[in-house]
């Protein structure tokens, strides 16, 4: 049964958006996924579906196509349009604005328009204080649905699985990232990288985690996006039913809660809860800071985890 949406009202929003250039890594799984897991721990949690592929409405068992409500392509065509009816409630403190396939044309339909850049961000804006929590599915592409991802985040998180040439991808997603920084959204940092479908036991994964490991940490000094980006912890094993449950239009929390994939984005889940509930309470106290997170890196002792 929908849910109604959640009377409390937020001042401040943690907005990702989930990116990689590159498909089939994982990135809408951890998308529905890990906004999943923050709405089940009480946040309310808006996901953007700007894949024209809808594959994070369809996730979640939206079908845009077929019901005829305004979807995120209305919106960028016209940010003042009517809002209300592009918002699903999908779960119980979880919504979504689906895609349609038309969002493809979206790209060339708004290369003259004015701002069209910042479109998602003047949507987001409309909706400001009814979401905790809001991700953004992003195409797996650097076009303009792209960049209107980045324009309207404070953050950027890259799934990614551990081989050597999504190394070499990750540098050019990362530079994206600081060129967005310089001309459009000054706020915007990287976070981090997500994990997916890992197999730590392989010498490869080994490799490309330290090699994550060594070019994050190197960093530190710099003034970049991703002075303190880290590896999140755990990262998601490969794990079967994470590829079936979006067929039945279930979160991995509703379809195989036991799966070690629950489990993982579980944990990811409260990582990014935590996290952000100490920056608000240092706010709180007088601290200061941006509202993206402040990350302590952790140290790489953690202990392996066995492959369920």
């Amino acid at each position: 049964m929908p849910q109604e949406p959640t009377p409390r009202q937020h001042t401040l929003t943690r907005s990702v958006a989930v990116m990689n250039q590159k498909g089939g890594v994982g990135k809408t799984t951890t998308t529905v996924n890990l906004a999943a897991g923050v709405a089940r721990l009480g946040r309310s949690t808006l996901i953007v579906d700007l894949d024209p592929q809808a594959h994070a409405s369809l996730h979640l068992g939206v079908d845009a196509e077929a019901d005829g409500a305004p979807t995120i392509y209305d919106l960028l065509l016209d940010p003042e349009g009517p809002i209300d009816g592009a918002v699903r409630d999908a779960r119980p403190n979880l919504s979504i604005i689906p895609a349609v396939v038309d969002l493809a044309a979206a790209e060339t339909e708004l290369a003259d328009a004015p701002n069209r850049h910042g479109r998602l961000t003047r949507v987001l804006e409309r909706l400001a204080g009814r979401f905790e929590f809001v991700f953004i599915d992003c195409p797996p592409s650097l076009g303009l649905l792209t960049l209107n991802a980045l324009g309207a985040s404070r953050e950027a998180l890259a799934p990614m699985q551990a081989h050597f040439l999504a190394l070499q991808g990750l540098g050019k997603l990362f530079e994206t990232v600081r060129l967005v920084g310089r001309g459009v959204n000054p706020r915007l940092r990287i976070s981090g990288v997500v994990l997916c479908m890992h197999e730590e036991t392989t010498n490869l994964a080994r490799e490309v985690v330290a090699d994550l490991h060594a070019f994050f940490e190197g960093a530190r000094a710099e003034d970049v996006p991703w002075k303190s980006a880290r590896v999140y912890t755990p990262p998601i094993r490969r794990n079967i039913k994470l590829a079936e449950s979006p067929s039945f239009g279930k979160t991995i929390f509703e379809y195989a809660p036991g799966a070690p994939g629950a489990q993982d984005y579980a944990a990811l889940a409260e990582t990014f809860v935590r996290e952000w509930d100490a920056m608000l309470a240092r706010r709180a106290g007088g601290a200061g800071g941006s509202a993206a997170p402040e990350i302590v890196v952790p140290e790489r002792a953690d202990a392996a985890r066995a492959e369920a």
